[in-house]
C-alpha cells in the first residue's frame, strides 16, 4: 500500500483496490462521508446540462452492481445502475442547467456551478468531495480532481449515472417536442445527422448559441476556421 498523490495525508490505497479504494482510504483516514461529483451534456451543443452528486455507505450496501463510467454502460445497464444508486446511497441529488443558462454562463462556469449546486443540495453534508476532471473552487470541504474519476472512484461513477440516465430522460421529452432533430439517438451531441438536421431546420429552442455549429445553422457565423471554433466553444470531447 501507498500514499496515493493528492489524497490527504493518512489515507493509503492499493493499487489494486478496484473502484471503491479510494472511499475506503478516505474512511480509513477519518473522512466520512465521501461525495462523488460529475456532469453530463458538456459537450452537447443542445439540451441541458446535467450535475449530480452521490454518497455511498461504506461496505457491501454501498456496492452497486455493473457500477462504472456512464459512458462504459449501455442505456439498459445504465438505468439498472440507477435504480441501485439512488435506492443505495446515503444521499444523492441532481441538478439541471438548461441551455439559456449555459449560452449565458459559458459552459466552463454552467459546468463548475452544476457541480457546486448539487453538491449544495445533498441533504448529508460530505466530509471529502471527488470530481471528475478538474478541481471545483469553493465547496468548502477538501477535495481531489482525478482523471477519468468516473472509471476509478464509485461515488463519481455513481454520480456519473445518475447526470448521464436524468440527462438521456430530458432529451428523449425533447424529442417528443423536436422531432426533426433526432434528440432520441443523438441525444444533443454533433453528429452527422445532427448537423444535417441544423443545416436543414436551423436551430431550435434548446440548442447552445455558443456553439460555432449552431451559430453558423442561425446564420450568425459565416464559414468560422477551425482554428477559431474552440473559442466559440465547440466541444467535440466523447459524448457524456
Amino acid at each position: 500500500m501507498t500514499t496515493s498523490p493528492g489524497l490527504p495525508r493518512g489515507a493509503t490505497i492499493r493499487r489494486d483496490a478496484g473502484l471503491y479504494g479510494y472511499e475506503r482510504a478516505l474512511r480509513r483516514a477519518g473522512l466520512d462521508p465521501v461525495a462523488g461529483v460529475d456532469e453530463a451534456g458538456r459537450g452537447a451543443c443542445a439540451g441541458p446540462l446535467v450535475a449530480a452528486a452521490a454518497i455511498l455507505p461504506a461496505g457491501k450496501a454501498g456496492q452497486v452492481p455493473e457500477l462504472n463510467d456512464s459512458k462504459l454502460l449501455t442505456a439498459k445497464a445504465r438505468e439498472r445502475c440507477y435504480a441501485q444508486v439512488t435506492k443505495r446511497a446515503l444521499a444523492w441529488s441532481v441538478v439541471v442547467i438548461d441551455s439559456e443558462e449555459c449560452d449565458r454562463l459559458g459552459m466552463h462556469v454552467a459546468n463548475v456551478e452544476a457541480l457546486r449546486r448539487a453538491l449544495a443540495r445533498l441533504e448529508l453534508r460530505p466530509s471529502y468531495v471527488l470530481t471528475d476532471g478538474f478541481p471545483v473552487d469553493g465547496l468548502e470541504v477538501p477535495g481531489l480532481a482525478m482523471w477519468k474519476g468516473d472509471r476509478v472512484a464509485a461515488c463519481i461513477s455513481a454520480a456519473s449515472v445518475i447526470a448521464k440516465v436524468t440527462r438521456d430522460r430530458i432529451m428523449m421529452q425533447q424529442h417528443e417536442r423536436w422531432p426533426d432533430y433526432d434528440f432520441a439517438t443523438h441525444k444533443g451531441y454533433i453528429t452527422a445527422e445532427h448537423s444535417e438536421a441544423l443545416a436543414e431546420h436551423g436551430p431550435c429552442p434548446i440548442h447552445r448559441m455558443r456553439f460555432v455549429n449552431v451559430r453558423r445553422a442561425a446564420g450568425l457565423v459565416d464559414d468560422v476556421p477551425l482554428s477559431l471554433e474552440p473559442q466559440l466553444e465547440l466541444d467535440l470531447e466523447e459524448s457524456r
